[in-house]
């Protein structure tokens, strides 16, 4: 089992929708709850997950997945 943060994914959710967040070979991918794609940066992540993680926004969970090498995103 690979532990490389490429092997991830970030889901991050509230009451009414889900985000998601992976690494690609080309970098980190956001993808909304309307299905679009957004590059970032791995500090632009940070600003995303910290909030959640640290409790500062109640109606926020984060959940992370361990994703196996044959992973397609837009399943």
């Amino acid at each position: 089992m690979k532990l490389t943060n490429d092997r991830y994914m970030i889901l991050i959710r509230t009451k009414h929708f889900t985000e998601r967040y992976y690494r690609e070979k080309a970098g980190w991918l956001k993808v909304s709850a309307s299905g679009r794609t957004f590059r970032m940066t791995a500090e632009q992540i940070l600003n995303h997950v910290l909030p959640a993680v640290t409790g500062i926004k109640a109606n926020l969970t984060i959940k992370m997945k361990h994703r196996d090498a044959g992973f397609r995103p837009g399943l």
